[in-house]
């Protein structure tokens, strides 16, 4: 096949994936939403530590012993950002914004575009996993930026109204 109908055919899945990304975040937002802004912080903090792992399955998956190190290092700062986005709103979206450009990353070297100069070899990733990721995750982020102050109401002491004895 000629080289322009893989292009196209690449980007037809790099467009489908973003966007089945973006539904995807729509989808846990709408089911999240409905759990109180306390549980909805500590869920988005602790699921950052869950698919921050997925890079360590996709190590031992396709076997590169070479990438253990990097991934490992970056699954660590991933899984102290969300254990803190557990309480501060902040690092929620901060950690779902850096994470997205993680994924890219990982997208953009296994397509060849950017090279291991820099950051060493990454693990191999299935065929826009990463766009899926970086679309999820940006959505995400922008979404827990938008909720951050009722976040960190939710959290705030509750003052308790003094009464007055009647006299």
């Amino acid at each position: 096949m000629d080289e322009r109908y893989s292009m196209i055919g690449f980007v037809v899945i790099v467009m489908l994936y973003a966007v089945v990304g973006l539904l995807a975040a729509a989808g846990a937002i709408s089911i999240t939403r409905k759990i109180g802004p306390k549980a909805e912080q500590v869920l988005y903090g602790l699921f950052l530590v869950i698919i921050a792992a997925f890079y360590l399955a996709f190590v031992a998956y396709f076997g590169n012993a070479a990438t253990w190190r990097v991934e490992m290092v970056a699954v660590v700062l991933f899984a102290l950002i969300g254990l803190f986005g557990v309480r501060l709103p902040i690092a929620v979206v901060i950690g779902y914004a850096l994470h997205g450009a993680w994924d890219l990353v990982h997208e953009l070297q296994a397509q060849g575009a950017i090279s291991a100069y820099y950051l060493g070899r990454l693990t191999a990733v299935p065929m826009a996993y990463g766009v899926f990721c970086a679309a999820f995750d940006v959505y995400i982020a922008a979404y827990a930026f938008k909720r951050r102050d009722e976040w960190s109401v939710a959290w705030a002491p509750q003052l308790q109204q003094a009464t007055t004895p009647p006299a």
